[in-house]
């Protein structure tokens, strides 16, 4: 059943009200609490729900188990120091700006004394932009490995410089598009056919250009359609134009955005933000994604700052250098 939301009664709909709604850390506190347990409180070490009270330092005691636990707790907003009124104003300020918003940006508008600060709290919130059982593409999809950078002359595709993505984009018409789907490319081949089982549902049909090895999405429950053929006179942006339109889109989103923060390890978090803006598009209302992303932040588990910096994305890319990317993407 889909959640029904009203603005001005679950979600602020304009500024006033955002400044009205969460004018103290409190509040917030109690925002964050219906956002977890919606149905009362569920105690996360023995599962009981609904027996448990409020005790000091903003604590919940289960009544079942002792277990005392905080709202924020296992969450992006774990053990922050800073007062959650800040963490509402960056929530809503990156989901009201349609274009993006850079660490540099947030940090303006914030007062953040540091850019690391303001980097670090856009992964986390990054991070919650995809959760996982997120539904599957389906109908028609257009299937495609594309590539971002600048111009590598004498070379094209995986023998060249540029970075490759791989992208499905669902058709729903000519020229229309419906919801999509980013990954990074990883160096193996046949990545194409794992990526389209992940996020495509069996039965869909799937357009592709000539690749041989595409053949193979016949036999694993989904039609196919081979839309470019080697040799063609067709341009592949005509033929598959949706995924073709997708990476011109990207490209200029990256290179308007975050052409000072675009880290090696950390591409595939840029292309779920990316993904969560563009299958978003269409909302008129700013609130409901405020309250989408903060709902899905209480979903998402604590990102510890050596874990942002140090580890390799989850997506497991290999890419160029933080300098030459940054280099081939202006």
């Amino acid at each position: 059943m889909v959640e029904r939301l009203v603005g001005g009664v679950d979600y602020p709909q304009t500024i006033l009200e955002f400044q009205e709604w969460f004018a103290t850390d409190d509040a917030c506190l109690k925002f964050l609490t219906r956002l977890r347990w919606p149905d009362g409180f569920v105690c996360p070490r023995c599962g009981v729900s609904g027996q448990a009270w409020r005790i000091t330092g903003g604590l919940w005691m289960c009544r079942a188990c002792g277990r005392q636990t905080s709202v924020t707790a296992g969450t992006i907003f774990d053990r922050t120091r800073s007062p959650l009124r800040m963490w509402f104003h960056a929530a809503w300020y990156i989901t009201s700006q349609k274009t993006g918003v850079s660490a540099q940006g947030l940090q303006r508008v914030l007062g953040l004394r540091s850019y690391e600060t303001a980097w670090v709290w856009m992964h986390k919130f990054r991070r919650a932009m995809v959760v996982p059982g997120r539904e599957l593409l389906h109908g028609v999809v257009e299937l495609d490995e594309t590539y971002v950078g600048g111009v590598s002359r004498g070379n094209a595709g995986r023998s060249s410089t540029k970075v490759g993505m791989m992208v499905a984009a669902e058709m729903l018409g000519v020229k229309r598009l419906g919801r999509i789907r980013l990954e990074p490319s990883p160096v193996e081949s046949l990545q194409l056919i794992g990526f389209a089982q992940r996020v495509i549902t069996p039965g869909s049909l799937i357009r592709t250009d000539g690749a041989q090895e595409l053949k193979r999405l016949a036999k694993l429950g989904y039609e196919h359609e081979r839309h470019v053929e080697l040799g063609s006179n067709i341009p592949a942006h005509v033929s598959l134009y949706g995924v073709h339109t997708v990476a011109s889109l990207l490209k200029r989103w990256l290179e308007g955005t975050l052409h000072q923060g675009l880290g090696n390890d950390h591409l595939g978090y840029y292309l779920d933000e990316f993904t969560f803006r563009f299958n978003r598009r269409t909302s008129r209302s700013r609130g409901l994604l405020f309250y989408r992303l903060l709902q899905q932040a209480m979903r998402t588990e604590p990102a510890p700052l050596p874990t942002i910096i140090a580890a390799k994305s989850d997506h497991g890319a290999r890419l160029a250098s933080v300098e030459d990317l940054e280099l081939r993407l202006r």
